[in-house]
């Protein structure tokens, strides 16, 4: 952690924790239920029938929903400061916390794959910050560098592949 961080840490305690700790576990959230704040700090890349409207509209995936949940979970691994909160594997939801550089400033993210049919199926991410007014397109950046990621490791061959 940095100096900077520290500092900050008195007057914003989670900045002051390591990885996913410093912060409430998370609960389910009902992705067709998404309140967002009127605060410039988050992004919603969903599928076009969501509501709120999405900032980002995603594709219709042709792969199970079970792999695409998977490819989410590698793709949120191999984000920098980017940690495993809580999964939900019923429901095909995870929840991360992504931490700035220099303040360690948490960020939640929510990553959903609803099914849409036996080989097809779509992704919600909503991403936001816990403080701060504006997050300077941090929130969407992310966003966007997960779906840039995600066909990269669909295309990967999964351990059914192999046999």
């Amino acid at each position: 952690m940095t100096p900077l961080a520290r500092l900050v840490a008195r007057w914003l305690p989670a900045c002051g924790a390591e990885a996913a700790d410093g912060l409430p576990r998370p609960a389910l959230l009902d992705m067709g239920q998404i309140a967002r704040p009127t605060s410039p700090n988050s992004a919603l890349f969903a599928p076009a029938d969501v509501r709120p409207a999405p900032d980002v509209v995603t594709p219709v995936y042709e792969v199970a929903a079970q792999r695409l949940y998977e490819a989410v979970l590698v793709t949120a691994a191999a984000q920098p400061r980017t940690f495993a909160a809580a999964t939900c594997p019923a429901r095909r939801q995870a929840h991360f916390v992504a931490r700035s550089a220099w303040f360690n400033f948490p960020d939640l993210i929510t990553a959903q794959v609803d099914e849409r049919g036996p080989a097809a199926s779509t992704l919600t991410l909503y991403s936001r910050s816990v403080y701060g007014y504006s997050d300077l397109g941090a929130n969407r950046r992310r966003l966007d560098a997960w779906l840039s990621a995600l066909p990269t490791i669909l295309m990967q061959p999964t351990e059914d592949d192999r046999r």
